[in-house]
């Protein structure tokens, strides 16, 4: 098979080892006689796959007893309504705008009541994250939505609000899984899983206890919380492939050594990129050094008319996915979880090799 290595945003690149693993179960899974995807999803055997995934993924990532694991459809963008209708109760909302996915979701909330920007970082270009000292929190409010990871503008946060007075709701679609976080800072988690969890299709929302309890009556059941956390979210037939293969990317995390392990794989990886960008006038990172993203790494070539001749020049050696999004343009390398650090040598020494011919 030929080796590529796939930098793209998402549908992201999956551990080799996983897919193989998918493959030899692909038309036969353990005996059964039957794909996964063949399975009625309240059959035993399905059943089992998934009570295993949900708790692999309670273990992995520490989910306390008292939040609920929803495994939902219409990707983290669905709960750009399903938050408000969730937990808006005819109050108002903050949201913190750190990103073009940050920016879009308030934008998306709009038209279900009070909404307020808390703190933004759109006049300077989204450089850099704006400082949760800085968030003005309305105490009164139901909420306040935050991104941890900006997927097109390559901003992380590295550390996360403390706030007690309402719930704090995260979108980490693009960083969840790669290093520890303490859930219980927040209300709600939701992540789409086309970064470090597995195929497109299937989003994961964490949502504590006691905020199913105040949805609004609009809300429709598919999209109300409580009622999916009552049905082991099967209101309807879900994501069956997508959450299967989410369980086998928990295991293998699981024999990595968890989250603290990949995350000093990930540091390593980050650490490698960005260090020879640093080092060149070549290339340049435009994100403030401490909100600089683990995961998605955009960097521009001084003379921009290059652009595309690298993207290219990269394609021809088996590197995809580096093209820069179409709104900030630019080059991007997302190095999720399942990206070697030998993608990343690969990269860094195409990389020298287009600045000495250029």
């Amino acid at each position: 098979m030929k080796c590529t290595y796939n930098f793209s945003a998402g549908p992201a690149v999956l551990p080799k080892s996983v897919m193989l693993r998918a493959q030899g179960e692909m038309i036969d899974w353990h005996d059964s006689g039957l794909s996964v995807m063949e399975m009625s999803h309240r059959g035993k055997h399905y059943m089992s796959i998934f009570e295993k995934v949900e708790s692999d993924f309670r273990s992995l990532f520490n989910v306390p007893k008292n939040y609920k694991v929803l495994f939902l459809q219409g990707g983290a963008i669905a709960q750009n309504s399903m938050v408000p209708l969730n937990l808006l109760n005819g109050k108002k909302a903050n949201y913190v705008v750190s990103g073009y996915w940050s920016k879009r979701t308030y934008q998306d909330a709009l038209p279900f009541g009070d909404m307020s920007i808390a703190a933004s970082s759109e006049s300077i270009g989204f450089a850099k994250a704006p400082d949760l000292n800085d968030w003005k929190i309305d105490p009164s409010a139901s909420y306040v939505h935050f991104c941890s990871n900006e997927t097109i503008h390559g901003v992380e946060y590295f550390d996360m609000p403390s706030i007690k007075t309402i719930p704090v709701v995260a979108d980490m679609s693009s960083h969840i899984l790669s290093r520890p976080v303490d859930i219980s800072q927040f209300g709600v988690i939701y992540a789409g899983a086309q970064k470090n969890i597995g195929p497109a299709g299937l989003t994961i929302v964490i949502v504590r206890d006691d905020l199913l309890e105040v949805a609004s009556p609009l809300t429709p059941s598919v999209f109300n919380w409580k009622t999916q956390a009552e049905n082991q979210s099967m209101i309807n037939t879900p994501t069956t492939y997508s959450i299967y293969m989410a369980g086998l990317v928990f295991e293998w995390l699981i024999e990595l050594g968890g989250l603290s392990a990949i995350e000093k794989q990930n540091i390593k990886k980050a650490e490698l990129l960005y260090n020879y960008i640093n080092s060149t006038d070549f290339y340049s990172n435009p994100i403030d050094i401490k909100n600089r993203s683990r995961m998605n790494v955009p960097f521009r070539i001084q003379n921009e008319d290059l652009h595309t001749s690298f993207v290219t020049g990269a394609e021809n050696l088996g590197m995809i996915g580096l093209k820069g999004h179409r709104l900030v343009g630019g080059i991007r390398a997302s190095i999720y979880n399942a990206m070697p650090i030998e993608g990343i040598q690969a990269l860094v020494d195409y990389m020298k090799d287009f600045e000495k011919s250029h």
